[in-house]
């Protein structure tokens, strides 16, 4: 798989643990070298076990790599708003039927999010179709 491609609906697989804490490591400090982000996990991991991962999470679309002399950098290759938004599709596909709808309004009632929230995204969704997008 070429480490460029992007993840979609399809290929987005569930992250263990530690591939959840390398990714978000990524997305908090990009752009990082395996170094800083085996000196920044929760538990000590040798660095070609943190190698290792990142790699997984290059192969599986989350992160991208450029070299700097003969040091890896990894930055973000899928943002973590589309990450979110595919895992929240996917919920809303399995539990509700495709109904956003509902998921929406589980969140309030739940308290997840308020009016004054959505408000904002509605504001913002409005912006986004006036500019064309």
């Amino acid at each position: 798989m070429p480490a460029s491609r992007e993840t979609d609906d399809t290929d987005l697989e569930d992250l263990g643990d530690l591939q959840r804490e390398v990714v978000r490591l990524v997305w908090a400090h990009a752009p990082v070298t395996a170094e800083v982000v085996r000196e920044r996990l929760s538990r000590p991991l040798k660095e070609s076990t943190v190698r290792t991962v990142l790699r997984r999470l290059e192969e599986k679309g989350y992160i991208t790599h450029t070299i700097d002399g003969r040091t890896f950098v990894y930055d973000v290759a899928t943002p973590r708003g589309q990450v979110a938004a595919r895992a929240v599709r996917r919920i809303v596909e399995w539990v509700c039927n495709g109904s956003v709808e509902e998921v929406v309004v589980g969140m309030v009632d739940s308290d997840m999010i308020d009016w004054k929230q959505l408000r904002k995204l509605a504001d913002r969704q409005g912006r986004r179709k006036r500019r064309g997008k």
